[in-house]
Parts: structure tokens; C-alpha cells; sequence
């Protein structure tokens, strides 16, 4: 059985790039998932200077071997001031400096969603571009508007949202 980890880049307790990656990761068949929390591996800001005192520290290389383990990734980004959240941001720098590929190739269901109507789309261009220079693989990706609006414990409310989704969801599981 195929192995798939699934996070949001946000450390919110109540992050819904948290939900709507879990949601996503139990859609995808015949999978064992492991949800992570950014809240649990966490890590001093990243500075030259701490690294040289300090080394590289022991949570980053944890979450990279969660990455490198896996068969698959999904990752919903939230979006702050139009990028990554500084939470992410930190421990992608942290990664970075154990392995500049540190995406590992793995196929990546890459998404984004926000309160507002552009779904985090800023965030995830930014991470588009930038990840296939670091060992991503993105298979798909999906950005979720107005999540309030959108999105509920039953999941995507608006039809062509969720078939959208779905067909998506069907593309990541094939490359698995």
C-alpha cells in the first residue's frame, strides 16, 4: 500500500489548509495517510549564524524523512501577505539546508484556499514556480475560493468546485 503525508503550511490550530488537506488526503483510495501539524516540529528561525553555532536541528530532519519516506505528498499552503506563512517558509529553509531537493521528486497534490475569492492563488503561484527548482513534482494542483463559502464538514458545496476537485484528486492517484 502506497504511503501519503499530507499537511498545511500554516501552524493555526484551526488552519483551513489543514482541512482542506485532510480532506483531499482521505478522498485518495487504498492509501495509508499521516496527517502532519506544523505544530509539532518546531524550529528556531533560520540564520547562518544559528547554523554554524548550532547545527541543523533534529525536528527539520524528521519532517524531511516523513517527505522522503513517503510515496506522495498533499500540501495546502495557506497564503500570507501574499506567499508562504512564515511557519512554512522556516522550515523550508531548515530542509533546504540538509537537501537542496528536498521534495525528493515525490508527487505533490499542491493546493491553496483563503477566506476570499482569489483561494490563496498568489501562494500558490509562488510555490509553482519555485518548487520544481527543489525536487518537486507536481502532479496537480488546486486553489479552494471563499472557503467559508465553499467548504464544509461534508466537503466542496459548490458542484463544479468539487468535480473539479475530484478529477484532480483521480490524476494524483494514478501517478501514486
Amino acid at each position: 500500500m502506497k504511503h501519503i503525508i499530507a499537511f498545511a503550511g500554516s501552524n493555526s490550530k484551526q488552519s483551513i489548509n489543514k482541512q482542506l488537506a485532510t480532506y483531499v488526503a482521505h478522498k485518495i483510495k487504498n492509501v495509508d495517510i499521516k496527517i502532519l501539524d506544523l505544530n509539532d516540529f518546531a524550529l528556531p528561525l533560520y540564520g547562518i549564524d544559528y547554523e554554524k553555532a548550532h547545527g541543523i536541528p533534529d525536528t527539520a530532519r524528521v519532517f524531511l524523512d516523513f517527505i522522503k519516506s513517503s510515496d506522495g505528498i498533499v500540501l495546502s499552503l495557506a497564503e500570507h501577505n501574499g506567499t508562504y506563512t512564515t511557519v512554512f517558509k522556516n522550515l523550508y529553509d531548515w530542509m533546504s539546508r540538509i537537501d537542496g531537493k528536498l521534495w525528493s521528486n515525490k508527487p505533490m497534490f499542491l493546493m491553496a484556499t483563503s477566506p476570499g475569492a482569489r483561494g490563496g492563488a498568489s501562494v500558490l503561484e509562488a510555490a509553482k514556480g519555485r518548487f520544481k527548482h527543489m525536487g518537486g513534482n507536481i502532479v496537480t494542483d488546486f486553489s479552494l475560493p471563499s472557503f467559508d463559502d465553499n467548504f464544509s464538514e461534508h466537503g466542496i458545496k459548490d458542484k463544479q468546485l468539487n468535480g473539479d476537485l475530484n478529477i484532480k484528486i483521480k490524476r494524483f492517484q494514478k501517478i501514486l
